[in-house]
């Protein structure tokens, strides 16, 4: 027998090898002493348990694989010895579990990596190994290592009904516990005095050890259709073997002292959702003495275990109103008073559930741990209590969400699958990231690095919903600004352009319409609303692409007395049809020939005139030296 002991959580937990189980004993011995001296040189929390578990499962191929297939003696198997080939053997193995368990789960991979990790650390202490094995050992698995799909968050529709629904078990939980003290105190002890059909008397026997399935099948009637109503209707519906009758009724009289496990599965949900920056295993791993209570609040100290991380964290209460219908009486714990008007926050839950399971701390040796519950154990038909672990049938997630059905046996609460603990928390971030603005550091938190975030939350429907708005609204703002004109003044509106009514019409202030008609704004062909607050130049900075990208910018206004320079300017962007290649006029000049374009066909009638004036006066155009020479070649 291989053994090795380690504490999680002041537990004592011993993994066991057991070479004489398995007909290839002399294999499994070995590679069970290599499993021992590695899990205590590598100081492995964990206890090795994954090596052990794929030292047991290779072995039991071994055992199951060489009679059958190879027609060989599985006591022949070792690793220093040739007349069993192993390497075929770790490939068949390695095979058959991606067979099982399909290309996207990762346990044929870390299976195989971590029995290859053990030969390799025995050939490396120099002990005797077949050499092909040796060279098996130093190469990597077969098939490489399956992706999970990422679990996605809940949507928000489906958050409001999971913290609803938990607040509404909390408030009946605490109701039925109510009525239980109630009736503890007018209870006797139905063994001197008492009566077994009295529900009071049942209570007082819960709460002292008295009630068990064989105390009820001595003191009431053998079938439940003689007991009395008061007593059947306290049984669930269900008619089950485990779910009616004796043991039914010693479940139904605990529950009104002691919580199960799916009478905590709320506040777990409730506790999850709000403290995104804890694991469902931090949560319910949680001892007492990691909840300290101040009058502010709750600092919680959470330790996670694989992370090697150990941390502190504040839970205020400030600005909680307790809801109506809800009590809020100090609890004194661990010799702190929380006094604050925290209900559903993080303190008024700890307060809370604290208070919910006193009475299982008071009738039995439950440890030190925060979430303790009292289940019906079928040999001794009583109830016996300790640590929650929300994983057996019946207790867990999705056992808590079956359980809620309408009158007509209808599921009331409606979650979309998986129902995953862990997705709960991928919600409690998803919330926090969109109050905070849906950034990329917002929703990896404090507790992830930037590549956690983008394997694990990235993928999520919300992260991709924020992404996609955050890209509309920048394609939004560049596609106003490639789409915005100028303004074009009318004749009539450019003469009464300093009146406050026209100039607020066009989008003026009366000092700029004033600048504009003194031809303080004149930027050669366009007037501009502010020459340092151009899209095509750092803020702040005078715009230095003025004439040229004028045409394109929202920022200029035009007057119908530019319109010859603006002929001229066309006549110009024309020219440059000819004297650049085809791409690089386009790329230069397209834009503006198009507004250009446009903005004259907005003024046909007046082109005539225009073209006078330019002949007239032989106007020519005036272009600055760096435009000629960033623009015209």
């Amino acid at each position: 027998m291989r053994k090795l002991t380690y504490d999680k959580r002041d537990k004592a937990i011993q993994v066991v090898i057991n070479p004489t189980q398995f007909q290839c004993s002399t294999l499994a011995a070995q590679l069970a002493d290599e499993w021992l001296i590695h899990t205590r040189a590598a100081g492995l929390l964990s206890g090795g348990q994954a090596h052990a578990a794929a030292v047991r499962r290779f072995c039991e191929f071994v055992d199951e694989r060489l009679p059958g297939g190879q027609g060989m003696d599985p006591k022949l198997a070792r690793l220093d010895g040739d007349l069993v080939d192993l390497v075929d053997v770790i490939h068949d193995w390695e095979s058959s579990m991606v067979q099982e368990f399909g290309l996207e789960k990762s346990t044929p991979y870390s299976m195989v990596r971590l029995l290859l990790l053990l030969i390799g650390r025995r050939a490396s202490a120099g002990l005797p190994v077949v050499e092909k094995l040796r060279l098996r050992a130093e190469a990597p698995p077969v098939f490489k290592r399956g992706r999970n799909k990422p679990l996605d968050e809940f949507s928000n529709a489906e958050r409001i009904a999971l913290r609803d629904t938990a607040r509404a078990d909390v408030r009946e939980l605490e109701a039925r516990l109510k009525r239980g003290a109630e009736l503890l105190e007018r209870g006797r002890d139905p063994r001197d005095g008492g009566d077994w059909q009295n529900i009071a008397d049942l209570v007082w026997a819960s709460r002292h050890g008295a009630l068990t399935t064989h105390a009820l099948f001595d003191h009431l009637p053998k079938h439940t259709k003689w007991w009395p109503q008061h007593l059947t209707a306290l049984l669930p519906p269900e008619r089950g073997r485990n779910a009616s009758g004796r043991s039914g009724l010693v479940n139904a009289i605990g529950r009104m002292l002691f919580p199960n496990e799916l009478d905590l599965m709320p506040f777990r949900v409730l506790l999850l959702l709000e403290m995104p920056d804890a694991t469902p295993e931090e949560v319910h791993d949680l001892m007492l003495d990691e909840v300290e209570f101040t009058s502010a609040g709750v600092r919680v100290v959470q330790r996670k275990m694989r992370a090697w991380r150990v941390r502190a964290d504040f839970h205020p209460a400030a600005g909680e109103e307790a809801p109506q219908g809800d009590e809020d009486d100090s609890i004194v714990v661990s010799e702190h008073t929380y006094t604050g008007d925290g209900v559903w926050g993080v303190a008024g839950l700890l307060r809370r559930m604290i208070a919910a399971t006193a009475t299982i701390r008071e009738a039995f040796e439950v440890g030190p741990r925060l979430f303790v519950s009292a289940q019906i154990v079928r040999a001794s038909g009583g109830l016996v209590a300790g640590p929650a672990t929300f994983r057996r049938n019946g207790r867990r997630f999705s056992s808590w969400i079956a359980s809620h059905r309408d009158e007509q046996g209808e599921p009331s609460l409606v979650i979309g699958e998986p129902h995953e603990v862990r997705r709960l928390r991928k919600t409690a971030k998803t919330v926090r990231a969109v109050a905070l603005g849906g950034t990329v550091t917002d929703l990896a938190g404090d507790d992830h690095h930037v590549e956690v975030f983008r394997t694990h939350y990235a993928h999520g429907t919300t992260a991709h919903i924020l992404a996609g708005r955050a890209i509309n609204r920048a394609q939004q703002w560049v596609f106003h600004r490639a789409s915005a004109k100028p303004v074009l003044v009318a004749p009539e509106a450019e003469a009464r352009l300093q009146e406050p009514e026209v100039s607020e019409g066009l989008g003026l202030s009366e000092e700029k319409a004033k600048a504009m008609v003194a031809g303080e704004l004149d930027m050669g062909m366009t007037n501009c609303r502010n020459p340092y607050d151009s899209q095509f130049t750092q803020a702040g900075k005078l715009c230095h692409v003025a004439p040229a990208m004028c045409l394109v910018c929202p920022n200029a206004v035009i007057f119908t007395s530019q319109l010859p320079r603006l002929l001229l300017f066309a006549d110009h962007v024309e020219r440059m049809r000819v004297v650049l290649d085809p791409p690089r006029w386009q790329a230069v000049w397209g834009r503006q020939h198009a507004a250009l374009m446009e903005l004259l066909s907005e003024c046909a009638d007046k082109i005539p005139a225009a073209r006078q004036e330019i002949a007239d006066q032989v106007l020519a155009l005036d272009l600055p030296l760096g435009l000629r020479s960033e623009f015209d070649r």
